[in-house]
């Protein structure tokens, strides 16, 4: 039986997520990228539904999630948003589309948000792209932040390990933190940082923090869709919790579909005209 608060299906909104943080009440955020599965991902009761550019990776099949491009962003965008009535649908700006020059990252937020209708954009990094983040947010545009791992720069950091250990990476990603407040952004994810250091980014922030590898101690939780329901099995760190094992599943289903098919028991003649 379904767990999910089915009596409000209202709009989520970035102010809905900070009254959720006001009184406590925990953001439920997961991956999306198509029609299909975003339609039952928000039926289901889901509060924000992130088209992240891990579309990369569990769509196309990269290592990275550089080679996604912002038409392909886009795409997808498109299609989730159609599927959604309640969740807050958030659309990453992929690498190369706002790193390094404010117009261009201006002018990649604008395609999205025309393009998409989604809800707002997701950035990662602090300090380095604050001039970016200052021209979206003029024009309107709500900002998600991102800090700690930043898969983005991973050629960068050259590993996909713990980020923040050390007392100065640390001390920078508290005051990016407060700076991605400062500047207007409604939302910060933080991915794989210690828990204690999470639970403080939190606990000072007065907008949402929501981890991915950052502990309980924050707004609320994301993971891939992919890797939540088992569909991928090839990433299994430390924070990813399997809720289903739909490899399997399909798995079965398709091989006894083939089964069917080569012993002549599908179609029968039932299911002809």
């Amino acid at each position: 039986m379904s767990t999910a608060i089915a009596d409000d299906s209202r709009k989520v909104t970035t102010h809905r997520l900070y009254e959720m943080k006001q009184r406590g009440e925990k953001i439920a955020m997961l991956t999306a990228y198509d029609y299909s599965m975003a339609q039952i991902i928000d039926r289901a009761g889901m509060d924000v539904i992130l088209v992240g550019d891990s579309a990369s990776n569990v769509m196309a099949g990269n290592i990275t999630t550089l080679p996604i491009t912002l038409d392909q962003m886009i795409y997808h965008g498109k299609s989730v948003v159609k599927a959604v009535r309640r969740a807050l649908v958030v659309v990453d700006l992929p690498f190369g589309s706002y790193q390094g020059n404010s117009k261009e990252a201006l002018a990649s937020a604008i395609r999205v948000m025309k393009q998409t209708h989604a809800d707002c954009i997701k950035m990662e990094g602090g300090a380095e792209i604050r001039e970016s983040i200052q021209r979206v947010l003029c024009a309107g545009i709500p900002i998600m932040g991102h800090l700690g791992l930043t898969p983005q720069s991973i050629n960068k950091f050259g590993t996909y390990t713990v980020r923040a250990r050390e007392e100065a990476e640390a001390a920078k990603l508290v005051e990016d933190a407060r700076l991605l407040e400062e500047l207007g952004c409604f939302a910060l994810v933080l991915e794989k940082i210690p828990a204690n250091l999470a639970t403080r980014v939190a606990s000072e922030l007065r907008i949402p923090v929501i981890g991915i590898g950052a502990g309980g101690g924050v707004d609320g939780q994301v993971l891939v869709m992919h890797d939540m329901l088992g569909i991928n099995q090839d990433f299994s760190p430390r924070f990813l919790r399997r809720y289903a094992d739909l490899h399997t599943v399909i798995t079965d289903a398709v091989q006894a579909y083939i089964g069917d098919i080569k012993t002549h028991d599908f179609p029968n003649e039932k299911e002809q005209y």
